[in-house]
């Protein structure tokens, strides 16, 4: 009887050491030569739902681009904030020398090409664009890589959609309709003034909601596997 195939161990790895980076915080670098296709290390930590990664990270500041979450599929995110491993120091570059790759719903870092010992191991994070991100949102993920490539931001793709415009309305020639138009903005005016009260109480929510809309658009922004097997 054939034995199955034992997948080697790679939440720990000798090819890497972690260290101060000048791209960004702590970085990882290769402690000895590293081959082009070398399976390097596996991305872990806590599997979670998305609802869950949410919920954990509601109360994350607005201004704050640090993520140790990666998207595996649909269902399931990784916290590396929970039991990770070195994996989570990899840092974003628009000109990586690594790419993340999902087999079996397990995530890793690969060489792409081949990588000298002392060099800085770097992958493109891919973070999603969302309809809802806030209008500062490249500001908050900025790239400061350094590469001649810099793209400027680590979401992709690089460019936002451009928002729709609403299509102006034709002004009415006629009189009965301008008539019309003037009496429901007398009668707008004086509901307004009646419920000032009312009004400012519904800005506030509304204002409230935006803050908290603006938190959930951040908190769920995930590192993406640049390739599936």
């Amino acid at each position: 009887m054939a034995s199955s195939q034992v997948e080697p161990d790679l939440t720990t790895s000798e090819l890497i050491e972690v260290r101060r980076s000048n791209v960004h915080g702590l970085g990882v670098f290769a402690a000895q030569r590293i081959p082009k296709g070398t399976r390097i290390i596996e991305y872990v930590g806590e599997r979670v739902s998305h609802d869950e990664a949410d919920r954990r990270y509601e109360e994350k500041d607005a201004n704050d681009s640090h993520t140790f979450l990666f998207i595996v599929d649909s269902k399931t995110v990784i916290d590396a904030g929970v039991d990770g491993n070195d994996a989570r120091f990899f840092n974003h570059s628009c000109d990586p020398n690594c790419e993340s790759t999902v087999a079996k719903r397990r995530v890793y870092i690969e060489a792409l090409r081949d990588i000298e010992a002392g060099a800085e191991l770097t992958y493109d994070y891919q973070i999603q664009r969302e309809d809802d991100d806030p209008d500062n949102i490249d500001d908050v993920f900025a790239c400061r890589c350094g590469f001649p490539q810099c793209r400027g931001t680590m979401l992709w793709p690089t460019e936002r959609k451009a928002k729709r415009k609403k299509p102006k309305k034709k002004a009415g020639t006629n009189a009965k309709t301008k008539a019309k138009t003037q009496a429901k903005t007398k009668a707008k005016t004086k509901a307004k003034t009646k419920s000032a009260k009312t009004a400012t109480t519904a800005t506030r929510k509304k204002t409230k909601t935006a803050a908290r809309n603006k938190r959930t658009a951040l908190k769920k922004k995930s590192k993406r596997g640049g390739r599936s097997r």
